[in-house]
């Protein structure tokens, strides 16, 4: 009698990058801002431990909330799968940092720290769009008008609107594809999906959500809140 067929199951990363400065937020740390009565990071971490085929999550953070993340994970009993570690410069080191830190997956998942709206159906969506061509990366469609202009605040064009889409995350992508990417190109970039692009990789957008916000200013952060305020009437 034939043996049964053994699906390998795939294991999945995610790099969660918090290791920005908050300048734009004053004194306050955004990451550690209270949002519904828990800090922003809870928020950003329960999707993915909730999400069963989350394997390592690797906060990535910088000096001044290091300590304080680590006091998080006691306080909320976050499961041995969540560790940390020390972010960048740039952007993009703290994310290589990150993905170094994990090691070896089949897929990785980087999502902002600030970005506390992010759901299982957004992690789902991700996951599925990224077996097209091995990067993906949420996004929504531009409702402004956009236009060029130069240093002396001069319109040079309007951009094509119907073009256009606003970046945001989770980005997804094949573990070698995304560490290829950093391997050969110094770059700087503002997205990992950018790496991918400068490299001849094509990177697929998948429909984000208008409430994915990402936290820069406190009015973001009052945004925030009276959206989930709104969503738990």
């Amino acid at each position: 009698m034939a043996g049964k067929t053994t699906v390998k199951k795939e294991k999945i990363g995610v790099v969660i990058v918090a290791a920005g400065s908050s300048r734009r937020m004053g004194s306050t740390d955004k990451i550690m801002a209270p949002l519904a009565g828990k800090p922003v990071l809870f928020h950003v971490i329960e999707p993915f431990l909730k999400f069963r085929q989350t394997g390592c999550i690797v906060l990535v953070l910088n000096r001044r909330n290091l300590s304080g993340a680590k006091d998080l994970l006691m306080k909320y009993g976050w499961d041995e799968r969540v560790v940390t570690c020390l972010g960048g410069k740039r952007r993009q080191d703290s994310v290589l940092a990150g993905l170094k830190k994990l090691g070896k997956c089949d897929w990785v998942i980087i999502h902002d720290g600030a970005r506390p709206r992010i759901t299982i159906d957004l992690i789902r969506r991700g996951l599925k769009a990224a077996r097209e061509t091995g990067a993906t990366t949420a996004a929504i469609p531009v409702t402004d008008t956009i236009k060029l202009a130069g240093t002396d605040m001069v319109v040079r064009w309007t951009m094509p609107r119907e073009d256009l889409w606003q970046i945001q995350t989770p980005q997804v992508f094949r573990y070698d594809m995304l560490m290829d990417a950093f391997q050969y190109n110094e770059h700087d970039v503002t997205d990992e999906a950018q790496l991918v692009e400068l490299t001849g990789g094509r990177v697929k957008l998948f429909m984000g959500a208008y409430d994915n916000i990402k936290i820069t200013t406190p009015a973001d952060l009052a945004i925030v809140g009276a959206l989930m305020r709104q969503r738990k009437a």
